[in-house]
Protein backbone atom coordinates (compact mmCIF):
# COMPACT_ATOMS: atom_id res chain seq x y z
CA UNK A 1 0.00 0.00 0.00
CA UNK A 2 1.41 3.37 -1.01
CA UNK A 3 1.78 6.20 1.47
CA UNK A 4 -1.20 8.15 0.13
CA UNK A 5 -3.62 5.24 0.43
CA UNK A 6 -2.28 4.32 3.86
CA UNK A 7 -2.75 7.91 5.05
CA UNK A 8 -6.34 7.79 3.83
CA UNK A 9 -6.94 4.49 5.64
CA UNK A 10 -5.37 5.73 8.87
CA UNK A 11 -7.27 9.04 8.76
CA UNK A 12 -10.55 7.20 8.21
CA UNK A 13 -9.89 5.02 11.27
CA UNK A 14 -9.08 8.06 13.41
CA UNK A 15 -12.31 9.74 12.30
CA UNK A 16 -14.32 6.60 13.14
CA UNK A 17 -12.80 6.24 16.61
CA UNK A 18 -13.33 9.93 17.39
CA UNK A 19 -17.08 9.59 16.81
CA UNK A 20 -19.16 8.56 19.85
CA UNK A 21 -20.22 4.94 19.64
CA UNK A 22 -21.03 1.87 21.75
CA UNK A 23 -17.38 0.98 22.40
CA UNK A 24 -16.51 4.51 23.50
CA UNK A 25 -19.58 4.63 25.75
CA UNK A 26 -18.69 1.33 27.39
CA UNK A 27 -15.06 2.28 28.01
CA UNK A 28 -15.92 5.74 29.34
CA UNK A 29 -18.65 4.42 31.63
CA UNK A 30 -16.35 1.67 32.93
CA UNK A 31 -13.51 4.12 33.50
CA UNK A 32 -15.77 6.55 35.34
CA UNK A 33 -17.43 3.93 37.54
CA UNK A 34 -14.75 1.27 38.04
CA UNK A 35 -11.43 2.97 37.34
CA UNK A 36 -8.81 3.05 34.64
CA UNK A 37 -7.54 -0.50 35.23
CA UNK A 38 -10.92 -2.11 34.62
CA UNK A 39 -11.55 0.15 31.62
CA UNK A 40 -8.23 -0.91 30.06
CA UNK A 41 -9.07 -4.58 30.60
CA UNK A 42 -12.46 -3.96 28.97
CA UNK A 43 -10.63 -2.28 26.09
CA UNK A 44 -8.53 -5.42 25.61
CA UNK A 45 -11.73 -7.45 25.27
CA UNK A 46 -13.02 -4.98 22.68
CA UNK A 47 -9.71 -5.18 20.81
CA UNK A 48 -9.90 -8.98 20.61
CA UNK A 49 -13.47 -8.73 19.35
CA UNK A 50 -12.40 -6.27 16.65
CA UNK A 51 -9.73 -8.71 15.54
CA UNK A 52 -12.35 -11.45 15.34
CA UNK A 53 -14.60 -9.20 13.26
CA UNK A 54 -11.74 -8.58 10.85
CA UNK A 55 -11.18 -12.32 10.58
CA UNK A 56 -14.88 -13.05 10.06
CA UNK A 57 -15.26 -10.32 7.46
CA UNK A 58 -12.28 -11.80 5.63
CA UNK A 59 -14.10 -15.14 5.60
CA UNK A 60 -17.17 -13.49 4.11
CA UNK A 61 -19.48 -13.65 7.14
CA UNK A 62 -20.34 -9.96 6.83
CA UNK A 63 -21.47 -10.51 3.23
CA UNK A 64 -23.50 -13.54 4.35
CA UNK A 65 -25.31 -11.47 6.98
CA UNK A 66 -25.99 -8.72 4.46
CA UNK A 67 -27.53 -11.29 2.12
CA UNK A 68 -29.60 -12.90 4.89
CA UNK A 69 -31.05 -10.17 7.19
CA UNK A 70 -32.54 -12.82 9.49
CA UNK A 71 -29.03 -13.73 10.68
CA UNK A 72 -28.36 -10.07 11.32
CA UNK A 73 -31.54 -9.80 13.41
CA UNK A 74 -30.62 -12.88 15.45
CA UNK A 75 -27.24 -11.38 16.39
CA UNK A 76 -28.79 -7.97 16.99
CA UNK A 77 -31.48 -9.21 19.39
CA UNK A 78 -29.02 -11.55 21.07
CA UNK A 79 -26.67 -8.64 21.66
CA UNK A 80 -29.48 -6.49 23.08
CA UNK A 81 -30.54 -9.29 25.44
CA UNK A 82 -26.95 -9.69 26.62
CA UNK A 83 -26.62 -5.96 27.31
CA UNK A 84 -29.82 -5.96 29.37
CA UNK A 85 -28.53 -8.97 31.29
CA UNK A 86 -25.31 -7.06 32.01
CA UNK A 87 -27.30 -4.05 33.26
CA UNK A 88 -29.25 -6.29 35.65
CA UNK A 89 -26.08 -8.08 36.77
CA UNK A 90 -24.19 -4.87 37.47
CA UNK A 91 -27.10 -3.40 39.41
CA UNK A 92 -27.06 -6.41 41.73
CA UNK A 93 -23.33 -6.18 42.34
CA UNK A 94 -21.19 -3.56 43.99
CA UNK A 95 -19.68 -1.25 41.36
CA UNK A 96 -16.35 -1.31 43.14
CA UNK A 97 -13.85 -4.08 42.59
CA UNK A 98 -14.65 -6.89 45.02
CA UNK A 99 -11.49 -7.34 47.06
CA UNK A 100 -12.66 -10.73 48.26
CA UNK A 101 -12.98 -11.95 44.67
CA UNK A 102 -9.52 -10.84 43.70
CA UNK A 103 -8.21 -8.84 40.79
CA UNK A 104 -8.06 -11.81 38.43
CA UNK A 105 -11.78 -12.56 38.62
CA UNK A 106 -12.71 -8.90 38.26
CA UNK A 107 -10.38 -8.51 35.28
CA UNK A 108 -11.89 -11.57 33.63
CA UNK A 109 -15.41 -10.17 33.96
CA UNK A 110 -14.34 -6.81 32.51
CA UNK A 111 -12.56 -8.49 29.62
CA UNK A 112 -15.60 -10.66 28.87
CA UNK A 113 -17.92 -7.65 28.93
CA UNK A 114 -15.78 -5.82 26.41
CA UNK A 115 -15.41 -8.88 24.19
CA UNK A 116 -19.08 -9.89 24.06
CA UNK A 117 -20.51 -6.37 23.92
CA UNK A 118 -18.55 -5.67 20.74
CA UNK A 119 -18.78 -9.19 19.33
CA UNK A 120 -22.59 -9.23 19.55
CA UNK A 121 -22.86 -5.90 17.75
CA UNK A 122 -23.52 -6.78 14.08
CA UNK A 123 -22.72 -3.21 13.05
CA UNK A 124 -19.08 -3.76 14.00
CA UNK A 125 -18.88 -6.81 11.73
CA UNK A 126 -20.65 -5.02 8.89
CA UNK A 127 -18.25 -2.08 9.26
CA UNK A 128 -15.24 -4.35 8.80
CA UNK A 129 -16.92 -6.14 5.91
CA UNK A 130 -17.64 -2.89 4.07
CA UNK A 131 -14.64 -0.78 5.07
CA UNK A 132 -11.62 -3.07 4.75
CA UNK A 133 -12.24 -4.37 1.18
CA UNK A 134 -11.98 -0.80 -0.11
CA UNK A 135 -8.27 -0.88 0.73
CA UNK A 136 -7.56 -4.42 -0.49
CA UNK A 137 -6.40 -5.09 -4.04
CA UNK A 138 -5.25 -8.48 -5.46
CA UNK A 139 -2.45 -6.82 -7.44
CA UNK A 140 -0.78 -5.77 -4.16
CA UNK A 141 -0.28 -9.35 -2.98
CA UNK A 142 -2.18 -12.06 -1.09
CA UNK A 143 -5.58 -10.75 -0.02
CA UNK A 144 -5.47 -12.60 3.31
CA UNK A 145 -2.19 -10.94 4.28
CA UNK A 146 -3.63 -7.55 3.38
CA UNK A 147 -6.62 -8.23 5.63
CA UNK A 148 -4.27 -9.22 8.46
CA UNK A 149 -2.16 -6.08 8.04
CA UNK A 150 -5.12 -3.71 7.79
CA UNK A 151 -6.89 -5.49 10.64
CA UNK A 152 -3.86 -5.23 12.91
CA UNK A 153 -3.76 -1.48 12.33
CA UNK A 154 -7.51 -1.21 12.95
CA UNK A 155 -7.22 -3.06 16.26
CA UNK A 156 -4.12 -1.15 17.41
CA UNK A 157 -5.56 2.28 16.63
CA UNK A 158 -8.86 1.35 18.28
CA UNK A 159 -7.14 0.16 21.45
CA UNK A 160 -5.03 3.34 21.59
CA UNK A 161 -8.14 5.51 21.48
CA UNK A 162 -9.95 3.32 24.02
CA UNK A 163 -6.97 3.60 26.37
CA UNK A 164 -7.06 7.39 26.10
CA UNK A 165 -10.80 7.46 26.79
CA UNK A 166 -10.32 5.13 29.77
CA UNK A 167 -7.67 7.33 31.39
CA UNK A 168 -9.57 10.56 30.77
CA UNK A 169 -12.85 9.14 32.11
CA UNK A 170 -11.21 7.77 35.26
CA UNK A 171 -9.40 11.03 36.00
CA UNK A 172 -12.48 13.14 35.39
CA UNK A 173 -14.54 10.88 37.63
CA UNK A 174 -12.06 11.28 40.48
CA UNK A 175 -12.26 15.05 40.20
CA UNK A 176 -16.04 15.23 40.10
CA UNK A 177 -16.61 14.04 43.63
CA UNK A 178 -20.21 15.25 43.70
CA UNK A 179 -21.16 12.68 41.05
CA UNK A 180 -19.91 9.75 43.11
CA UNK A 181 -23.35 8.73 44.48
CA UNK A 182 -24.54 8.24 40.89
CA UNK A 183 -21.53 6.30 39.64
CA UNK A 184 -23.08 2.92 40.42
CA UNK A 185 -25.94 3.74 38.01
CA UNK A 186 -23.69 4.86 35.16
CA UNK A 187 -22.63 1.49 33.75
CA UNK A 188 -26.05 -0.23 33.84
CA UNK A 189 -27.64 2.86 32.29
CA UNK A 190 -25.13 2.71 29.43
CA UNK A 191 -25.91 -0.98 28.91
CA UNK A 192 -29.65 -0.29 28.70
CA UNK A 193 -29.11 2.61 26.26
CA UNK A 194 -26.82 0.47 24.10
CA UNK A 195 -29.41 -2.30 24.05
CA UNK A 196 -32.07 0.15 22.91
CA UNK A 197 -29.75 1.55 20.26
CA UNK A 198 -29.00 -1.94 18.97
CA UNK A 199 -32.68 -2.89 18.74
CA UNK A 200 -33.66 0.39 17.05
CA UNK A 201 -30.83 0.30 14.51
Amino acid sequence: MDATLFSLYFSALVAVYLLPGPDMALVVATGASRGVRMALVTSLGIALSRGMHVFMSGLGLAALMAAHPVLLDVVRWGGAAYLLFLAWQVLRADMRVDTTQGAEGSAASGFTRGLLTNLLNPKALMFCGLFLPQFVAPERGPVLLQFVWLGAILVAVGFAFDAIYAVLAARLSRRVRSASPFRKWLLPTVFVLLAGRLVAS
